[in-house]
């Protein structure tokens, strides 16, 4: 044991200057604590590298952690085994089912065709035009397909363990479906890795979501607003705003009149609201193609809300570490608030006073983010402020 201690010793002192050695007993999850500082001619990253590498021989794996003050922490603990292969099977069954929901609730039944009153009847007819919801599958699908394989092969770059995406089937519901995810198997090397797969599946959803969005605008109409009641009009980010202004020349949905408040109050008080709802107004008949566009916007909003496991939370961890967690409680204010114009935002609120407190550390917690990624991190911010719907839907 003396031998090997000298090695591991020597192995850490290449990159850390240390000051004191600590043993760990049965109840700790180390074998070896340093406390001190990483040598300031290397990069820290370049650090964990160089010391992870060294120590695979031993069965062993560096934890860079922040310590009191300036001091740094490097823990020495057992290596964690491979994680176990996946079985593709799954992922296939889940996406088959899913295509087939969001294929079921984007068929178009055709005015004047009469609807069954019994549920046979109805599931028959349904059937009958199931082909027709092709154009809203293929448009969502490839969304979700793009957003979940963003994350998917920015881990396979970083050499971290996620599986493939679980897309998750839900019938007779507004979309078909309500999502997917990946799961990361092991822990990200750093900050920097964490951020990269965080950031990928929105960026790549909302790259595919913005044509999307306005190819289904152009395939779409306009006409006046009239009650519908179990009907709803779609809310709208400021993102949606500009994209229905660019395809049809206005701001959309057109009121009657503004109330006597000037264009920007009554825009602002809409958008956070949803209300007066504007009847007698004009706004977009919206196509199967541009509701999968809307949705697109709608889901990478979700995903960007800065909490836990969700990717906004993945980004604001690595841009600010643990101060993050303060944020939370003021998250669940607003969501609070806002549930009071969409009841939905409660249960988001609900969600997330559960399982929003835990973030995904990383392996090295001192490597921080680059210039480059926290420009790209502030960025995201202004994405997401325009994307965030404050009200999704606008019962009529």
């Amino acid at each position: 044991m003396t031998t090997d201690l000298e090695i591991l010793n020597s192995l850490v002192a290449r990159v850390f200057r240390v000051e004191d050695v600590t043993s760990g007993g049965h109840a700790d999850p180390y074998l070896l604590r340093y406390r001190g500082q990483l040598f300031s001619g290397i990069d820290s990253a370049e650090a964990y590298d160089q010391l992870a590498e060294a120590l695979k021989p031993h069965g062993l794996m560096p934890l860079f952690r922040r310590g009191e003050g300036e001091s740094q922490v490097i823990f020495l603990v057992e290596k964690l085994p491979a994680p176990r292969p996946s079985n593709p099977r799954t992922n296939l069954i889940m996406f088959i089912l899913t295509v087939l929901s969001v294929m079921l609730t984007g068929a178009q039944i055709p005015e004047g065709v009469l609807i069954p009153t019994d549920i046979p009847g109805q599931l028959g007819l349904m059937a009958r035009y199931f082909y027709t919801g092709w154009p809203f599958a293929l448009a969502l699908l490839s969304i979700l397909v793009a957003h979940e394989f963003g994350h998917y092969f920015a881990g396979r770059y970083h050499k971290t363990d996620v599986s493939l995406p679980f897309f998750i089937p839900l019938p007779f519901s507004l979309l078909g479906t309500m999502g997917a995810f990946i799961n990361m198997r092991e822990l990200p090397k750093n900050k920097r890795t964490l951020f990269d797969i965080g950031i990928a599946g929105p960026l790549a959803g909302l790259v595919v979501s913005i044509p999307v969005l306005l190819i289904g605008l152009s395939l779409s109409n306009t006409s006046i607003i009239e009650p519908a009641p179990g009907g709803f009009i779609e809310g709208n980010s400021i993102l949606y705003l500009l994209a229905k202004f660019v395809v049809f020349g206005q701001l959309l949905p057109a009121p009657v009149d503004y109330n006597g408040l000037s264009p920007l109050l009554y825009w602002l008080a809409y958008i956070f609201t949803g209300q007066p709802i504007p009847y007698g107004g004009l706004d977009v008949m919206i196509h199967p193609v541009a509701l999968a566009g809307w949705a697109g916007l709608l889901v990478t909003a979700l995903n960007l809300i800065p909490a836990g496991q969700l990717d906004g939370g993945h980004i604001v961890y690595a841009l600010f570490g643990k101060r993050v967690r303060g944020t939370l409680p003021f998250v669940l204010l607003l969501l609070g608030v806002l549930g009071i114009f969409w009841s939905g935002w409660w249960l988001w609120a609900g969600l997330l006073f559960f399982l929003g407190r835990a973030h995904s550390e990383t392996l090295d917690e001192i490597t921080d983010l680059d210039p480059r990624r926290r420009i790209i991190a502030w960025l995201m911010v202004l994405v997401f402020i325009l994307v965030f719907t404050p009200v999704p839907m606008v019962g009529m």
